[in-house]
């Protein structure tokens, strides 16, 4: 009882944390690993109420096999998110370079 409070408490916190760091901060790169952390608690929480002591029955697999699943999904969709910020960035750079080529440009010909 007091090992699966004990992980069920822990993962909260890994929740409540990401979930913090998801509102607050502004970067890509910190809201993708907020994400994770989140993830990371939920996994948690699903392996603590699938705990059942030894000798109290069965142990369900299906909690475990959606930790598994979710660890997969999460990888996956991780990849894809950092794909995305790095795009973004790069976007973003060239936009800012030609933006300031243009007004460099301008600043000459008023010259």
């Amino acid at each position: 009882m007091i090992t699966t409070l004990l992980y069920s408490l822990t993962g909260l916190i890994l929740f409540g944390m990401g979930f913090f760091t998801l509102i607050v901060h502004s970067h890509p790169l910190r809201k993708i690993l907020a994400v994770n952390v989140m993830a990371t608690g939920v996994f948690l929480i699903l392996i603590a109420t699938a705990y059942i002591p030894l000798g109290q029955g069965e142990v369900d697999p299906v909690p475990h096999a959606m930790v598994l699943t979710g660890i997969v999904v999460s990888v996956s969709v991780t990849a894809l998110a950092l794909i995305l910020a790095c795009r973004v960035q790069e976007t973003s750079n060239v936009d800012l370079l030609r933006e300031r080529k243009r007004s460099q440009g301008t600043k000459e010909s008023r010259r």
